[in-house]
């Protein structure tokens, strides 16, 4: 069955994480990606680790479904196949600081003029315009600059780096809507347009309620752990033996928790009465709670609030989330061979559609493995 984005052709001039991220949920969709590489180089995660055998699975956790030609885009020659593809596709990507492409006479400007259907998106660390544009920057530095390492971590402890890159990906996830709205748009104007992505404007748009607590408040927002700023009881409980995640969203949940954890005397009680009441008076709640959970084992607690419908969840390591029965029926953990590095299991895709699912069937490729594909048959195509 075709895939959502059947016969959509992207140029993919991206590299490590944030441009590939997008353009291998493209290929999911049923794009087709042309990754094109340094000769004898190749996209910088290919020396990335772990490796299986002489090849990064880094890399190859990123770059499934798609095809590896290498071009010198400083070379002439290359430059010349580079411009034939642009009239040939639909997508580019570039993940490059602002101005590279324009020293490379490859500009969008120039593109379009070539192309004018094409859509270009650039993924950057701090977009085209600004006082920033040209500043050198990596996921930690916009996880820095973007507030979200303030508000992560335990409070008047050392910053703390969300644990996977964020600032990568959400500019991955951001990009990938600008492109489906520009080929929707396109759709109806016939014109292509530039899309421009900044990992620090993605991290700010996913701050949440942290920057209207600020400015309802005037207060600055703090690290609190696992605890939620605005719903309480909704953290970590320590258990007998680890913590457990106890989420409790409204008022029946609450009523739900209360009976069920022998704690029906603070449910009239006025310092918890509402859910406002209760962020106020959190750290007496946190003990109240806190001395019940500890009773019992993670595992205890998971079977007894789950009986009542009360959100919970055990604190899962990777061992556990790769084998989770959940997870693995909703194939969100799936298995590809690589030439090489043989059989790998890879995260799946979480967009789930009834007539045109993600597919996931090609592994990541060797580099340069479609050079003679592009000269000999996509190049030659009308």
């Amino acid at each position: 069955m075709a895939g959502s984005l059947e016969g959509i052709k992207v140029l993919d001039l991206s590299r490590v994480l944030a441009g590939p991220f997008c353009s291998m949920l493209l290929a999911d969709l049923g794009a087709e990606i042309i990754k094109v590489e340094q000769p004898g180089v190749g996209d910088d995660a290919r020396a990335f680790s772990p490796f299986i055998g002489s090849e990064s699975a880094y890399f190859m956790s990123l770059n499934r479904g798609k095809k590896s030609v290498t071009l010198d885009l400083k070379d002439d020659k290359d430059k010349e196949i580079f411009w034939e593809l642009v009239k040939r596709v639909d997508v580019i990507i570039e993940n490059y600081r602002p101005g590279t492409m324009e020293k490379l006479g490859l500009s969008y400007d120039k593109i379009a003029d070539v192309n004018p259907r094409i859509i270009y998106t650039a993924v950057s660390g701090f977009g085209h315009t600004g006082p920033y544009s040209q500043l050198p920057a990596y996921d930690m530095i916009v996880q820095a600059m973007g507030g979200i390492m303030s508000i992560t971590g335990e409070k008047d402890r050392p910053p703390v780096r969300v644990g996977t890159s964020i600032g990568d990906i959400t500019a991955a996830l951001f990009a990938t809507v600008g492109i489906l709205a520009a080929i929707n748009s396109r759709h109806t104007t016939g014109k292509g347009q530039m899309v421009d992505v900044a990992m620090l404007d993605s991290q700010i748009a996913i701050l949440e309620n942290a920057i209207v607590r600020y400015e309802t408040s005037s207060k600055i927002p703090e690290p609190l752990g696992t605890r939620h700023p605005s719903i309480v009881p909704f953290q970590a409980f320590p258990t007998k033996d680890y913590y457990v995640i106890i989420s409790v969203g409204n008022e029946n949940i609450w009523s739900k928790f209360c009976q069920v954890m022998g704690l029906g005397k603070y449910y009239d009680d006025s310092r918890f009465k509402t859910n406002k009441d209760r962020v106020d008076n959190v750290i007496k709640l946190e003990e109240i709670i806190s001395s019940v959970t500890i009773t019992k084992t993670s595992q205890e607690w998971l079977e007894i609030l789950r009986e009542v419908g009360i959100p919970v969840a055990t604190i899962n390591t990777i061992d556990k989330v790769v084998k989770d029965p959940q997870v693995l029926a909703r194939n969100m953990i799936i298995e590809l061979e690589h030439p090489i590095g043989g059989k790998m299991k890879i995260p799946g895709n979480p967009i789930k559609m009834s007539l045109t699912p993600p597919v996931i069937d090609t592994p990541a490729p060797l580099l340069g493995e479609h050079n003679s594909w592009l000269l000999n048959e996509f190049l030659k195509k009308e």
